[in-house]
């Protein structure tokens, strides 16, 4: 009986660690943001100019902050305060756009959307990690449809046009677009272009421009980009968080960076495999995972397939012992 269950042990060993995420190929399984200051981080976007560095911020009740955490340490190496702009009421989103600025969306309206207008802040993206202060642009937005509640705020990494997605509410979730450029003189007005059946808490472009991902707390929805619109691919594996609000590609775009507010947070890769791999990411491709590797598109054959694959050799495996097992304990009776 002893070696009965010692087998069965050592199957559901098997079984756990088959079932468990898939290790990244190159050891990498994201980083934990060690800021205590940084209990809220509600966006994320992958630096430009400086490697492993994303750019962060605090929901509501923190300042004008923006923070740029190395994913090395998980330190923060900058602290970037913005003059120029008024209290910021709900930041909710952070994109890093082609023309080298940082976009800051204060585009949350917990109030169920009854603000007429949100703000979006722009400034260069420094060229030396420091605490530093700068001065920001400060844009003002409203709807064509009228006031809306929206966490994701994403700026296209080509054209440097900026879109935003309003949370789901009785209504529905939408894609709203920009103006071609966004001025800092008058209001700049966003407009519906596709309807998104989907709770988001934010969004990213690709580097490359040609995907779109939009996320919510249980999970996310990839898009190609064409012609300035979405079209859907399917859904993304979301890792489980305490509170999770934002995602960003790596610069490889290979890769999904998924992090949640909350004390100590940590930033969760997941691999992006098929379809869902940005053009230049697949032409580039050899066939394996993203390089920080996680949850696999469930939609394409590959890791993810062969996961399953081996979880359903695993239980059968698991069968088998305990069927065996009794067997032989019956014979000795």
């Amino acid at each position: 009986m002893r070696s009965l269950l010692c087998a069965a042990g050592a199957a559901g060993i098997l079984l756990f660690a088959a079932a468990g995420p898939v290790a990244a190929d190159d050891g990498g399984d994201g980083f934990t943001i060690t800021d205590p200051r940084i209990k809220e981080s509600s966006g994320l976007a992958a630096s430009r100019k400086h490697p492993g560095v994303y750019w962060t911020h605090n929901d509501s009740d923190d300042g004008p902050y923006v923070y740029a955490v190395d994913s090395r340490t998980g330190r923060t190496v900058a602290t970037v305060t913005l003059r120029g702009i008024g209290d910021p009421r709900d930041v909710e989103a952070i994109s890093v756009g082609p023309d080298g600025n940082v976009y800051v969306g204060d585009i949350g309206d917990n109030l169920g959307g009854t603000w007429n207008h949100v703000w979006i802040y722009r400034f260069p993206e420094p060229e030396r990690l420091r605490d530093q202060t700068v001065t920001a642009a400060q844009l003002t937005v409203e709807y064509d449809e009228g006031p809306r509640d929206a966490e994701a705020m994403m700026v296209h990494p080509k054209t440097g046009r900026v879109y935003i997605a309003s949370k789901k509410k009785s209504g529905g979730a939408a894609l709203y677009e920009g103006p071609e450029r966004l001025s800092s003189r008058g209001t700049n007005t966003f407009r519906r272009i596709a309807a998104i059946d989907q709770w988001v808490t934010d969004g990213a472009f690709s580097p490359d421009g040609t995907r779109l991902v939009l996320r919510g707390y249980f999970g996310a929805e990839m898009y190609r980009w064409q012609g300035g619109r979405p079209k859907g691919i399917g859904s993304v594996g979301v890792p489980l968080q305490m509170q999770g609000e934002s995602v960003s590609f790596t610069p490889d775009g290979r890769t999904l960076m998924f992090g949640s507010e909350g004390k100590s947070s940590r930033v969760q890769p997941v691999g992006l495999s098929g379809d869902q791999l940005p053009e230049t990411a697949a032409k580039n491709s050899d066939g394996k995972a993203g390089d920080k590797g996680g949850t696999e598109d469930r939609n394409q054959d590959g890791p993810g397939k062969n996961r399953n694959v081996l979880l359903a050799v695993v239980t059968f495996g698991v069968g088998a012992v305990v069927v065996l097992g009794l067997r032989r304990l019956f014979r000795r009776r």
